[in-house]
C-alpha cells in the first residue's frame, strides 16, 4: 500500500481512544460513492474545447481556416494565441509540443517563420481586426532574449493592433528569465505572468527533471513586481512523483508569500503513450489514487483558506480578480489555457501546434515544428486539422462550458442562446440527475452539482458528449 494511503487510513484511528473516527468514516464512505462513479478510473476529456482534438480531422484544413478567417467580424476584438516550442531543458512531466535547444539560432529562425503567417494572416482577415487578448505559452517564451521580445511583439501588433482594455500575459520559467527580459515585456505591454512551478521540493523536482531553487522563484517575482505587473499566476500540479501532503503543503506555504492574484492547480496526467518523456518518471513514485485525492484536497483547503477562492475545477482567484468577478457573474469561460474571463469569440493560435478557435470550429496548425516551418515558408495557411461544428455541437460545446465553470445547467439558459433545437439535449439531464443521484440536483431542467459531488465535474461534462472516438485514452478524471 502507498504511503499516503496508509497515513490516511492510519488517521481513522482516534489517538485519544484507539476508537474509529466517525467523522473519518463519513469521508471514507464519501469516497467510496465517488469512486463508484468512477472518479480513479475513468478516463475523461479536460474539457478545454469541445469537439476535443481527439476528433480533429484533416478533412478539416487550410481552406476552412482561410474561409473562417476571412469571415470574422472586423468590430469583433479576436484574442490571439502565440506558442513558442523551444526549451533549454525538457521537463519530464510536460506533454505539450516542445523541442530542446541549447542554442540561440533555432528560436530566432521561428520569430522570422512566425513573421511570416502573420503575414499570410493580414493577407487573408478583413481590415480593421484587432485584438483584445494576446497570450505567449510554450515550450518557454522566455527564452527569447530582449531584441527578439520586442521584435516579435512588433510584428503581432503590426497584424492585430490592440483594442480597448487590451490584455497581454506570458508564460514566464524563473530559470529562463532575468530583469532586461521581464523589462522587455513590461514595455510591450505585458499585464499578466504566469510563473510555472509545479513543487519546490527538490525531491520532486527532481523526479520530474525540473530544478528550479525556491530563491530564484522568489527573485523573478519581485522582477515582475518592481517592472509594474500587477497580475501574477502560479501554476501548481498535484499528483507528481514522491509528492506528499507535507512536501505540497511546504510548497503552498512558499507560494502564498508571493501573494499570487490566480492559481492553477493541475493534475499531474501521467500519458507516456502521448509524450514519451514521462517514461523517465518512476511510475512506482506516483501517489496512489486516494493519496492523490487527498493532495487535491489539501491544496485547495489550503488556498480557499488563504482568501482565493475557488473557480471551476482547478483554478483560484482573489476576490475583485477579474477571474473571480467572472465567476460570480456567470461570464466564465473555458479554453485551451484552462479557465478564462475572455470572452473573444475568436481565438487564433500563431506557430507550430496552435489550435484556432473560430465561433464554427477549430484549426490546428501543424503540430511539428519542422512541418509548420514548410508550410509557411511556402506560402501556405498551417492549419492541417480540424473540426466544422454544426449547431448541435454548438449547443452541445456551451452545455460542457457551464457544467466545467459553473458546475450547473440551465435549459432555459440554452433555449434563450440556441432556440427550441436545445430539445434535443434537455432529456439527458434526468438521465444525468439519475445516474449520479445525491451528488447533483434537477429542478426546473437546472441541473446543478452539489459541492460533494464537483470531483465528477468532468465525468459528469462528458455525458454531455457526443463524440467519443475509439482508441483514444484520455487522461484520468482525478
Amino acid at each position: 500500500m502507498a504511503s499516503g494511503a496508509q497515513t490516511f487510513l492510519q488517521s481513522l484511528i482516534s489517538r485519544k481512544n484507539n476508537r474509529v473516527d466517525f467523522r473519518h468514516c463519513r469521508v471514507m464512505e464519501h469516497i467510496d460513492t465517488l469512486k463508484a462513479h468512477g472518479l480513479f478510473d475513468a478516463r475523461v476529456p479536460r474539457y478545454t474545447s469541445y469537439p476535443t482534438a481527439a476528433v480533429f480531422t484533416t478533412d478539416v484544413r487550410d481552406d476552412f481556416q482561410a474561409q473562417s478567417l476571412g469571415s470574422l467580424d472586423p468590430d469583433v476584438p479576436v484574442s490571439v494565441y502565440l506558442h513558442i516550442p523551444f526549451c533549454e531543458r525538457l521537463c519530464w512531466f510536460c506533454a505539450c509540443h516542445t523541442q530542446g535547444t541549447v542554442t540561440l539560432s533555432p528560436v530566432e529562425s521561428y520569430v522570422g517563420t512566425l513573421e511570416a503567417e502573420l503575414e499570410l494572416l493580414r493577407a487573408t482577415l478583413p481590415k480593421g481586426i484587432r485584438m483584445g487578448r494576446l497570450h505567449w505559452g510554450g515550450g518557454t517564451p522566455t527564452i527569447l532574449p530582449p531584441h527578439l521580445i520586442h521584435r516579435l511583439a512588433k510584428a503581432v501588433r503590426d497584424v492585430f493592433p490592440p483594442a480597448e482594455d487590451f490584455e497581454f500575459s506570458v508564460e514566464i520559467d524563473p530559470t529562463m528569465v532575468d530583469r532586461a527580459k521581464i523589462d522587455a515585456l513590461a514595455a510591450e505591454g505585458m499585464t499578466r505572468a504566469s510563473i510555472g512551478i509545479q513543487d519546490f521540493d527538490p525531491l520532486v523536482q527532481a523526479a520530474i527533471g525540473r530544478e528550479q531553487p525556491f530563491e530564484v522563484t522568489r527573485a523573478c517575482v519581485d522582477d515582475l513586481r518592481a517592472a509594474g505587473i500587477t497580475s501574477l499566476n502560479t501554476d501548481l500540479v498535484y499528483g507528481l512523483p514522491h509528492q506528499t501532503e507535507a512536501r505540497i503543503s511546504d510548497t503552498i506555504d512558499k507560494v502564498l508569500t508571493f501573494a499570487p492574484d490566480r492559481v492553477a492547480l493541475f493534475g499531474y496526467a501521467h500519458v507516456p503513450w502521448v509524450s514519451k518523456r514521462q517514461k523517465l518518471i518512476d511510475e512506482d513514485a506516483l501517489p496512489d489514487d486516494l493519496a492523490r485525492y487527498h493532495l487535491a484536497q489539501l491544496a485547495a483547503e489550503r488556498f480557499e483558506g488563504a482568501g482565493l477562492p475557488a473557480v471551476g475545477i482547478d483554478h483560484f482567484a482573489r476576490p475583485g480578480d477579474e477571474l473571480d468577478t467572472a465567476r460570480r457573474t456567470g461570464r466564465l469561460r473555458r479554453n485551451f489555457q484552462g479557465y478564462t474571463a475572455d470572452t473573444c469569440q475568436t481565438l487564433i493560435g500563431l506557430g507550430a501546434s496552435s489550435i484556432s478557435r473560430f465561433p464554427n470550429g477549430y484549426i490546428q496548425n501543424a503540430p511539428a515544428t519542422a512541418a509548420y516551418i514548410q508550410r509557411t515558408t511556402a506560402g501556405q495557411l498551417a492549419g492541417t486539422r480540424g473540426y466544422e461544428m454544426n449547431f448541435d455541437d454548438q449547443i452541445r460545446a456551451r452545455a460542457i462550458e457551464r457544467v466545467m465553470c459553473d458546475f450547473r445547467l440551465d435549459i432555459a439558459d440554452l433555449q434563450e442562446e440556441f432556440g427550441p433545437q436545445v430539445a434535443n439535449i434537455a432529456p439527458l439531464l434526468p438521465q444525468v440527475a439519475a445516474k449520479f443521484d445525491g451528488l447533483v440536483s434537477l429542478q426546473n431542467q437546472c441541473l446543478e452539482i452539489k459541492p460533494e459531488g464537483r470531483a465528477l465535474t468532468r465525468i459528469i461534462a462528458s455525458c454531455f458528449d457526443a463524440h467519443v472516438p475509439e482508441g483514444v485514452r484520455y487522461s484520468r478524471a482525478s
